[in-house]
């Protein structure tokens, strides 16, 4: 087995704006932002090895996310989210290598997308007005949680099903991205352990996490400073319209164009 990082110089292409984004993301937009971290480092390495690669990073990043937002969740989300997540990742266990990860992504993007186009109609309809919030229902939580957990296990695309449920309450900001940050965090800790026995933490990969690391805290506190000057009406624009593209990334990774 190979104790080095990888070498290629076309992964650090790739990798290092991919890195920050995810730190970008983590630091101020939420749930979303992230998810084309796995097919844009897929282009270089395999899709496993990809996912393997950056969730030691994301654990570190969540550190630094949790730190910046401590205080700011919803503490009704996450009891709502949690218990879901935690049986998502279970079942995202014991689907992986089975389950079609091409199936997969045209699943989770075309559910992106369908709600982000859902939420761009509601808003035209209302000449600019933003749709009213909504409240969540609490088997709904564990139904989306779940969803999270088993997505972001396969290939930390939990954000769109996460969204689902916490955009159309119309949380503020701050709130959003902070029960998010909490609810990754908890998610991405836990998936430590079915990596590991996966075999998908291997020397190579864990090397390679620890040369991109330095850019974690960079791209947290890159988001932070956006998110800061970033109103809330622009705000949602943007996360929806993330969702639209990673959405669409997504269809177009499982179907092979």
């Amino acid at each position: 087995m190979d104790a080095l990082p990888i070498a290629e110089p076309l992964f650090y292409l790739i990798a290092v704006p991919v890195v920050l984004l995810v730190g970008i993301g983590k630091g101020g937009f939420g749930g979303g932002v992230g998810m084309i971290a796995v097919p844009a480092l897929s282009f270089a390495v395999p899709l496993p090895q990809a996912a393997a690669i950056l969730l030691p990073i994301l654990c570190v990043m969540d550190v630094f996310a949790v730190a910046a937002y401590r205080g700011r969740s919803s503490r009704t989300n996450l009891r709502r989210l949690l218990p879901g997540a935690l049986v998502g990742i279970g079942a995202g266990t014991l689907a992986f290598g089975v389950l079609d990860e091409r199936w997969l992504r045209v699943i989770v993007g075309l559910l992106a997308v369908t709600f982000a186009m859902q939420w761009i109609v509601a808003l035209a309809r209302r000449r600019g007005r933003a749709p009213a919030a909504r409240p969540a229902g609490l088997w709904s939580g564990v139904f989306w949680g779940a969803a999270t957990g088993f997505t972001s296990t396969l290939a930390h695309a939990g954000g769109p099903p996460a969204s689902f449920y916490l955009l159309p309450q119309r949380l503020h900001p701050t709130l959003f991205v902070g029960t998010t940050v909490v609810l990754f965090t908890a998610i991405n800790y836990t998936k430590l352990l079915p990596y590991a026995w996966l075999g998908q933490l291997s020397v190579e990969n864990l090397a390679t996490s620890l040369v991109l690391l330095p850019l974690a805290p960079i791209g947290i506190k890159l988001g932070r400073w956006l998110h800061d000057r970033v109103d809330e009406a622009l705000f949602y624009r943007i996360a929806y319209g993330l969702l639209l593209v990673t959405g669409l990334k997504l269809v177009s990774e499982g179907v092979g164009l």
